[in-house]
């Protein structure tokens, strides 16, 4: 299958220099470039690309909002956002983590990081390990406003769904989670397609912060020490 690529950024050598990794892959067709934000979102939503490049700072519409209307359209748009950006501070990969971005790559970043960061998101996977995030959020995470919802986002999980995702948010690999609640690593994949499922998370990186903003994991604080809150199982 060939992956379909948008690039944004407002330096047209960027742009080009970023087509120019792409283009000699046989899987992957840039299908598009933007000089802006708002370009971005239109041709993301109208071409039905599978990957988004996309730069921070961009006029008309910066990379941050371009991200959150891009995984929004149509109710939840198949396309995967990448950061692609000269600023590496914590804050802003948190913060495009949380948009709905699905990983994180610095500018200088060489060609061959580019392709597989292109075809790791597309895969469906997360281009940051969830033990990274974690340590951003709890740097993070009291400077960030919490998304609003207007629903309980744990309803509908099982006791051990509640469990691996707390330890997902905690930053555990499926083996450790495996280990930790006495199962089958088969049995620890099941149960996290579930979460992304019945959560609608994109990755299991956002599984991560669904477990912060839901208060299941407390920032800053030592493992064992979380508030299970009333009706969850401490693990």
């Amino acid at each position: 299958m060939t992956v379909r690529v948008l690039i944004a950024d407002d330096q047209p050598l960027m742009r080009r220099a970023l087509a120019d990794c792409l283009r000699g892959e046989r899987d992957i067709e840039v299908v598009a470039e933007a000089a802006n934000g708002q370009q971005a979102v239109e041709l993301a939503t109208r071409l039905g690309v599978d990957v988004a490049l996309l730069d921070i700072r961009m006029p008309v519409l910066d990379g941050l909002e371009a991200t959150r209307r891009i995984v929004r359209a149509n109710g939840g748009s198949r396309a995967r956002v990448v950061m692609v950006t000269t600023f590496d501070f914590d804050e802003y990969i948190v913060a495009a983590l949380r948009a709905g971005a699905s990983g994180f790559l610095l500018k200088d970043a060489t060609p061959e990081e580019l392709v597989q960061a292109v075809r790791v998101v597309a895969r469906g996977e997360a281009l940051l390990a969830p033990a990274v995030t974690k340590r951003l959020l709890e740097r993070y995470a009291h400077y960030l406003p919490l998304t609003p919802l207007d629903h309980d986002p744990l309803a509908g999980l099982t006791p051990r769904e509640l469990a691996v995702l707390r330890l997902v948010g905690r930053g555990h690999t499926n083996a450790e989670v495996a280990a930790e609640l006495h199962l089958a690593e088969s049995s620890v994949k099941t149960h996290i397609a579930h979460l992304l499922s019945k959560l609608r998370a994109r990755d299991r990186v956002h599984l991560v912060i669904h477990a912060y903003e839901a208060g299941l994991v407390a920032p800053n604080r030592e493992a064992g020490q979380d508030d299970p809150g009333p009706g969850v199982p401490a693990v």
